[in-house]
């Protein structure tokens, strides 16, 4: 637990800046601590714009833990620090009961050389392996969460999918609907209330015994997009429970989705603080389903 207690020249100011100037967090991660009771104003929950008042109290429930492991370092400079998630490990959590998280093993990496903690500005699901980028400071953390809202950094990723019938290439479009209890998504071909389009991009790659290899680009990024629009299409990813065919997965021992964030582009056009990174393309060497299934496959 942390406390905050608001003085006379920090009244007036907005809830959400406040807390994400003084813990640096990015805003998602603050507006999931608000949505979890872990953040309250004088023992209450209070929106996003509540304007602080002089001896207000704000408790953080927020467990940060540390822990020194180690971690694969992609791409590393002053601003920005590209990692490598290993499949089953979860990005960061605010709830204190995961021991272990890629932002915990990131923090270590960074306080072990004097340096502060890192801004996490986008995340991947627990069961994918990949790219995972961080600003090492709140100016490079807030140009990258821009880059991200704007579409100029592109992501690729590789899967594996029930592949017979599979087109060799394709645009996905769909309808995408997020039922937070149930932490999955829904999907349909028209609009219903509540729903998002989610559109990618894909290209087969090599497909045998029944499985195909399939490199995907985001057009839009949605919450499991790759592994709802594969699995209503009829093509579910190998491993995935949430989604595809138990059974399947059962006869070929996997336990969670064959999904890697491959490969990571800036656009050409993105200036300002990080305009070096222009350009550029960043890719993961380790996909570990990749030399399983495809040994030999360039991808």
């Amino acid at each position: 637990m942390e406390i905050f207690r608001i003085s006379e020249k920090e009244q007036g100011r907005r809830l959400d800046v406040y807390m994400t100037e003084k813990k640096h967090w990015p805003r998602f991660f603050f507006m999931k601590a608000l949505k979890n009771r872990k953040l309250k104003v004088n023992g209450k929950k209070e929106d996003p714009s509540y304007r602080l008042a002089a001896g207000d109290v704000i408790t953080s429930y927020v467990q940060e833990k540390k822990k020194e492991s180690a971690v694969t370092v992609i791409y590393e400079d002053e601003q920005v620090l590209l990692l490598h998630k290993p499949a089953g490990l979860l990005c960061m959590d605010i709830t204190g009961k995961e021991k272990d998280t890629l932002l915990d093993r990131a923090e270590a990496y960074l306080l072990a050389k004097g340096e502060r903690k890192p801004y996490p500005v986008h995340r991947i699901d627990r069961g994918t392996s990949g790219l995972f980028l961080l600003g090492k400071n709140e100016a490079a953390g807030h140009v990258l969460e821009k880059l991200f809202r704007e579409r100029k950094i592109h992501k690729t990723y590789l899967c594996i999918v029930l592949g017979r019938g599979l087109p060799p290439q394709g645009r996905l479009t769909h309808q995408i609907f997020k039922d937070a209890k149930q932490n999955r998504v829904f999907l349909s071909d028209t609009p219903v209330k509540g729903s998002r389009t989610a559109v990618l991009d894909y290209e087969k790659l090599a497909e045998r015994d029944g499985l195909a290899l399939v490199r995907c680009r985001l057009i839009t990024g949605r919450t499991h997009q790759i592994r709802g629009q594969f699995a209503y299409i009829g093509h579910p990813l190998l491993g995935d429970n949430k989604y595809g065919k138990k059974e399947i997965n059962k006869v070929y021992g996997e336990k969670q989705q064959l999904l890697a964030s491959r490969q990571m582009a800036f656009d050409e056009d993105i200036g300002g603080l990080l305009q070096y990174l222009a350009g550029q393309t960043f890719a993961d060497p380790d996909v570990p389903f990749l030399k399983k299934y495809f040994p030999g496959v360039q991808a």
